[in-house]
């Protein structure tokens, strides 16, 4: 029920409450007073006939019945013995006939010197009648009256109480509406305050005037606010981890207790292969692994996973797991891959440092231990010595290079880009070379298109190095009698810078891994004529630096060429 309609029919039943004991205590009352007025008349009359009585017996009776007509009441007299002497409703025939009255209640009072009084239905008539005796005449004087009239005015007050009693019930009634609506519409309109705060709606309070209701407006209004500052708090604690979680570079997937998930980082999504807008099935079936599966299964379980290192798709990751209070789990998961790489590039890397260190070493060390204790002839010492210089110079230049590209690789070197003339450039690098190339027996060539200018936008001592390794290298690998050339041609965005010779060539499998550290198509050979290993590395490091880039094209016997990209006002690469 409503409080409107509890509050209606709470009045209703409060007025219906009162009005029926108004009723029964105005009945009685009124009954009471009635039967006392009634009586009091009687005696009054009774003691009146009492003194108007005449003696004689024909006398009185006749009188009895005069008196009865004047005024309407049945009298009746009684000796002491209880005989009735006259009756005023039955003709005086019959009264001898009548049954003694001494027992009557009334009567005894009245003999004993009272005023008898008694309520009863009467044997002679069948209706009821108030009689009222006193001591008189013969013996008692009774004078009785029909009850009936004082159940009619009772019945007409009780009549008048009524219709009152409904027309206060329906000002009642009215007035209860009209109340319960003033207090039911503030508290409908609190209500529908709250459920709009529940549904993040904006809430309407309302102002009712009743001091009680409005400071419980007053302190949903409060409430409201503090809920508010507090969501904005939890909504702007709930963006930064969202965006912590986002930017980090582990893969973070959480699932409820129905190992749903709730929540999954782009990174993990990159790790899995799913789109940012895919549904991703439950925990239990995200992962295709047997390891991965394992985690998820033990966490699930309720066991904490620290750093178990997990293949997932040709990809190393070190899976951590927690499972949460109310169920569900939280996986983390740390890409290793690329450090894995790494330590294989490391050891890679100090494998074939060593490696190139070892062999000039050794030739150094041999060397001089011969120069110091067999003493050799002065031509022998000196060829001696011009191999010590040799290989020391050998590891100078591998030192010097791995010093480049270690500086390049660290992100501290960045091109200063101003216009540079390519063919100046590469004439008097040439011309530093050109020793090498008399005794081999190499041409050199540089061509440019026709009509066209030479000056690109470069960084002029990182072009003078791409060009000192590439005709370095073009000159290893050209055989007696060869030759080596440098072209510059227009491409789209740029200038490409190209440097070929008709060596030996490099074989198709190759061409992908020649730009790496170390790596040599022909070993050998490269390491017998002093090479590094390291030329074209730095080369495409230098390159890359100017937002470039660049590849080999080469066959078996067929000489190679190798393509260098510079774009026009070349910007420094943010991958440095």
């Amino acid at each position: 029920m409503t409080l409107l309609g509890r509050l209606v029919s709470g009045t209703i039943l409060v007025l219906i409450l009162t009005i029926g004991v108004l009723v029964w205590a105005a009945e009685g009352t009124l009954r009471r007073d009635l039967e006392h007025d009634l009586a009091a008349g009687l005696e009054r009359e009774a003691r009146l006939i009492a003194t108007a009585l005449p003696a004689d017996g024909p006398g009185a009776r006749a009188a009895v019945h005069r008196f009865s007509r004047e005024n309407g009441h049945r009298i009746t007299i009684i000796d002491t013995l209880g005989h009735v002497l006259a009756e005023s409703g039955v003709p005086d025939a019959s009264v001898s006939s009548m049954e003694n009255h001494l027992h009557r209640p009334e009567v005894q009072a009245a003999l004993a010197g009272g005023v008898g009084t008694d309520i009863r239905m009467s044997a002679t008539f069948g209706v009821t009648h108030l009689y009222v005796a006193v001591a008189g005449g013969p013996g008692v004087v009774r004078v009785a009256a029909p009850y009936d009239q004082v159940e009619a005015t009772v019945h007409r007050a009780q009549a008048a109480v009524v219709w009152a009693a409904l027309l206060a019930l329906g000002a009642g009634l009215l007035l209860a509406l009209i109340a319960g609506r003033s207090i039911a519409r503030p508290l409908t309109e609190i209500t529908q305050a709250a459920n709009a705060i529940a549904a993040g709606r904006p809430p309407r309070f309302p102002h009712s005037g009743i001091p009680d209701v409005d400071a419980l407006v007053s302190a949903l209004r409060e409430m409201h606010g503090q809920l508010n500052d507090r969501f904005e708090q939890l909504r702007h604690e709930q963006a930064e981890t969202a965006a912590v979680i986002e930017s980090m570079v582990e893969g973070v997937v959480a699932a409820d207790a129905r190992g749903r998930v709730v929540t999954a980082n782009a990174a993990l999504r990159r790790l899995l292969g799913y789109r940012d807008d895919e549904a991703l099935p439950e925990l239990a079936q995200l992962f295709r692994a047997k390891a991965a599966r394992d985690v998820v299964d033990a966490v699930l379980r309720g066991e904490a996973i620290d750093g178990r290192e997990v293949e997932l798709e040709g990809r190393t990751l070190l899976a951590t797991a927690r499972p949460l209070p109310q169920g569900g789990a939280v996986l983390v998961f740390h890409d290793l891959t690329a450090l894995r790489r790494l330590e294989v590039v490391r050891r890679d890397f100090v494998a074939n440092v060593s490696h190139e260190l070892k062999t000039p070493l050794t030739s150094i060390s041999g060397y001089a231990e011969t120069l110091v204790h067999d003493k050799p002839d002065a031509a022998t010492a000196e060829r001696f010595l011009e191999v010590i210089l040799g290989n020391a110079r050998r590891m100078q230049r591998l030192v010097d290079s791995l010093l480049d590209l270690s500086r390049i690789e660290s992100g501290s070197w960045r091109p200063t880009v101003q216009p540079v003339d390519v063919g100046i450039a590469a004439r008097e690098i040439w011309a530093g070379l050109a020793a090498r190339a008399a005794a081999a027996g190499i041409g050199f060539e540089f061509d440019a298109e026709p009509g066209r200018t030479t000056t690109i936008d470069a960084d002029a001592d990182a072009l003078r190095q791409v060009l000192t390794n590439l005709f370095d290298n073009a000159l290893r690998y050209t055989p007696q009698g060869g030759r080596v050339s440098c072209r510059l041609r227009r491409a789209a965005g740029g200038n490409v810078v190209s440097v070929t010779d008709n060596g030996t060539g490099i074989a198709g499998e190759h061409l992908s891994r020649v730009f790496e550290r170390f790596y040599r198509a022909d070993p050998s050979r490269s390491r017998d004529e002093g090479g590094t290993g390291l030329g074209l590395s730095i080369v495409k490091h230098l390159v890359e630096g100017h937002g470039g880039r660049v590849w080999a094209e080469s066959g078996l016997g067929t000489g190679t060429t190798i393509f260098v990209l510079l774009p026009d006002a070349a910007t420094p690469s943010s991958t440095l």
